[in-house]
């Protein structure tokens, strides 16, 4: 092992080697030095970032082939660098606005940011897990991290107790794959597995439960309302960009790289999870009056549509998987710019209800969110149109018509809660005004809200880009 067949994991070096180096910054000059972790976190996001970016197209594979750098993995990579520093940049502001002082946060963050990558890249079942308890060990953590607060520390204790029940589970359904295949390897398993075997499919079922799990697909959804209720805001709005980006991309690689040849068995489990998960999450969300709770009920839905493009099991099926998974993180760290900016003297608001006159109160955070909100429901022109269109075109062309149709039925349900949320900005009578955005938060919602209204004009990078990086998958 030389230093140069390094390089391709260089970017996951450098967020271990700076989270080390702030970590011991921070426990030599104390809570003194949380603005300053801050700052070197974000400045060793970015600097990963530029090596992703920077890297040949050429796919590289290490260790034995069990972690592989392709267009794939570089594609979701730069999504979870952009989810983790707008939540990083979103996080400072709040933090000192309710003097919680934890310089272990970014750290933290950027742990679990390294778990990502790694899950990203897996290309055997070791690795895989190495990814996700690195991601998730570092998840429990920050769920719990005000102290202090009885609904965080609530929150911290059902994502981990629920989370390690979801890994046995998927290190039980691993070593079902390894005792029917022989072997870890996905492209191996993928040599093996030419039939479907019971006792292979029983353990393609309880992967996918675990896998499940991670991104919150019905009917492993139960810690979701709860841990984005109870965590600080910040830390929730990680949770519904980073690791969902990151558990989508590794469910798409695993399905279609290690199990090719017994398709028809894991898409009925695809299938049934996405309905279930589109449906579920466009119903219970009507009744939801914490803003944090309908939007992890929308996420739940959300990843039911990604899903969607899962299910046919076809590049265009996953590139559709792409484009909606890049623009869900747009969308849902606007809104949640937004959810970290309803604050009065009191402290923090979470009530839809307090968002009433909104629009006459603050015009320009009322407009963005509206658009944001119109997005989610897949409204056109606006960016969250698209990202529905490419997965049910990819249903369609892949002949999942009743699949496609539910989808579309469950769009126009869901979007009744957001144009609730819409007509109490603009139409009902207004509450008092919210304190001034931070400019931080200004800038991610600014960001966002224009990408989101202004993608249609010129989507060719992302939809380009997404196609390249499906195709390194088959």
């Amino acid at each position: 092992m030389t230093l140069a067949s390094l390089m391709p994991v260089l970017p996951e070096l450098i967020v271990l080697i700076g989270a080390m180096a702030l970590l011991m910054l921070g426990v030599f000059r104390g809570e003194g030095s949380t603005a300053l972790v801050e700052i070197g976190a974000l400045i060793v996001l970015a600097a990963a970032l530029v090596v992703i970016l920077m890297q040949p197209a050429a796919p590289a594979a290490l260790f034995g082939g069990s972690i592989v750098v392709d267009a794939f993995s570089r594609f979701f990579k730069v999504l979870i660098i952009i989810g983790a520093a707008a939540a990083l940049i979103m996080s400072a502001p709040f933090w000192r606005n309710h003097k919680i002082n934890r310089f272990e946060f970014s750290v933290v963050v950027l742990l679990a940011v390294a778990g990502m990558m790694v899950m990203v890249s897996a290309r055997d079942l070791i690795s895989l897990y190495l990814g996700i308890e690195l991601m998730s060990l570092s998840l429990y953590v920050i769920a719990a991290i005000d102290r202090e607060n009885l609904r965080s520390t609530e929150a911290g204790l059902k994502y981990f107790v629920l989370g390690a029940l979801s890994s046995g589970m998927l290190l039980y359904g691993s070593s079902l794959i390894y005792g029917f295949t022989g072997t870890v390897s996905f492209t191996g398993i993928a040599a093996a597995a030419k039939t479907p075997s019971l006792g292979l499919i029983f353990g393609i079922v309880f992967l996918f439960a675990g896998l499940a799990f991670k991104v919150s697909a019905v009917p492993f959804h139960m810690w979701t309302p709860d841990v984005y209720e109870g965590a600080p805001t910040p830390v929730t709005a990680f949770f519904a960009a980073a690791p969902k980006v990151a558990a989508v991309a590794l469910f798409c690689r695993v399905a279609v790289t290690a199990f090719p040849n017994i398709m028809l068995q894991w898409q009925q489990i695809i299938v049934f999870i996405a309905i279930a998960s589109m449906v579920l999450g466009a119903f219970a969300a009507i009744g939801q009056r914490n803003i944090k709770r309908l939007m992890a009920y929308s996420s739940i839905g959300h990843v039911g549509f990604a899903l969607v493009g899962l299910a046919p099991g076809t590049a265009n099926g996953i590139s559709g998987v792409l484009i909606y998974m890049a623009i869900y993180l747009a969308m849902t760290l606007g809104t949640f710019a937004c959810i970290i900016a309803m604050r009065r003297d009191g402290g923090q608001v979470e009530d839809i209800d307090q968002l009433a006159g909104l629009a006459r109160t603050q015009p320009a955070m009322a407009f963005v969110l509206a658009a944001l909100l119109f997005s989610l429901a897949g409204i056109p022109p606006l960016a969250g149109f698209f990202a529905k269109f490419y997965v049910f075109l990819a249903a369609i062309e892949g002949k999942f018509y009743t699949l496609a149709v539910i989808g579309v039925l469950a769009s126009v349900v869901g979007a009744y809660y957001y144009l609730r949320i819409v007509k109490i900005m603009y139409i009902d009578e207004p509450v008092a005004a919210f304190l001034p955005m931070p400019k931080p938060v200004v800038a991610v919602l600014i960001l966002s809200g224009a990408f989101v209204i202004m993608f249609f004009v010129y989507p060719a990078p992302l939809v380009a880009a997404a196609n390249a990086a499906a195709k390194s998958l088959f």
